[in-house]
């Protein structure tokens, strides 16, 4: 197992080019965020936003419509009940992120299925939360795509069927083969299974133990995706590794970390590591 360091920042997090527009940085689309759970889509819809995705979409329940465009204006509101309509967001997107708030009830399945019935092969798609149980219930066929699973463990226990104390790195590795997928497993230091690799994120903090936290990874493993499209597989490593390191530093004067804390302070940090050196690592940032 390999661990992660932040030498994958400097790896993906560049200046942008002079000639740029919205368009340049790609197309998130989110779904999730029933009645009961809209926070969980707003919080991953910020990240994907502070991350620096060119244009965010968030498909959720009507009645989370005016929270998102009081919390996040960046965002556009789309009512994921309307099936041809998030069809098309879901096509038109550079990364996917589906699951965060989405529930397991009968609709929640109907959204599911259209969501993994439209996505392409060349496209990022992140499969979180309820998205994971559901896939899990229903034994539903993975959709096409750049799959990204973030699971935390027992809803990885559900997917892969290892139970959580027999997740070992050799019986992840398989089971992530066999599904042909980043896996993202969350835990005291996550564990990131790709086709070549197994990292593990050596850094983070238990002030990241508050409802959120993995919404808010998922939203910035879409946003870094969409906008880091060429070194999509890297975007997701810088992401997992840029969400531990901010709350690292936020937690130095707080004894827990809000997960929107870690999604606000993205701009800067990634400012902060964009063009970093050899010589320097994230420890010297104040």
């Amino acid at each position: 197992m390999k661990k992660l360091t932040d030498q994958i920042l400097k790896d993906v997090i560049t200046p942008r080019p002079e000639n740029s527009f919205k368009g340049t940085f790609g197309k998130v689309t989110l779904i999730g965020g029933n009645r009961n759970f809209g926070g969980a889509i707003i919080m991953a819809s910020t990240a994907a936003v502070c991350a620096g995705a060119g244009l965010v979409t968030t498909a959720t329940d009507e009645i989370n419509a005016s929270a998102l465009h009081a919390q996040l204006p960046e965002a556009m509101f789309a009512d994921f009940t309307d099936d041809a309509l998030v069809a098309d967001l879901t096509q038109a997107a550079t990364s996917v992120v589906v699951g965060p708030g989405l529930g397991n009830d009968g609709t929640s399945l109907r959204i599911l299925k259209n969501v993994f019935a439209h996505t392409t092969e060349k496209q990022n798609v992140i499969i979180d939360g309820s998205a994971i149980t559901l896939m899990a219930m229903e034994k539903l066929e993975q959709p096409q795509g750049n799959i990204i699973y973030t699971p935390h463990e027992m809803e990885w226990q559900r997917l892969s069927g290892i139970k959580i104390g027999d997740q070992t790195e050799d019986k992840n590795k398989a089971a992530q083969e066999k599904l042909g997928a980043t896996v993202v497993l969350k835990k005291h230091h996550t564990e990131i299974y790709t086709d070549d690799q197994v990292y593990q994120l050596p850094i983070g903090t238990p002030a990241q133990a508050v409802g959120g936290m993995g919404d808010t990874l998922a939203g910035m493993v879409g946003g870094f995706t969409a906008e880091f499209n060429e070194k999509a597989d890297k975007a997701v490593l810088a992401a997992v590794y840029a969400h531990s390191a901010i709350a690292e530093k936020i937690a130095e004067s707080q004894y827990i970390v809000l997960p929107h804390q870690i999604s606000r302070a993205l701009p800067a940090f990634m400012k902060k590591m964009e063009g970093m050196d050899e010589d320097h690592h994230i420890g010297f940032l104040n």
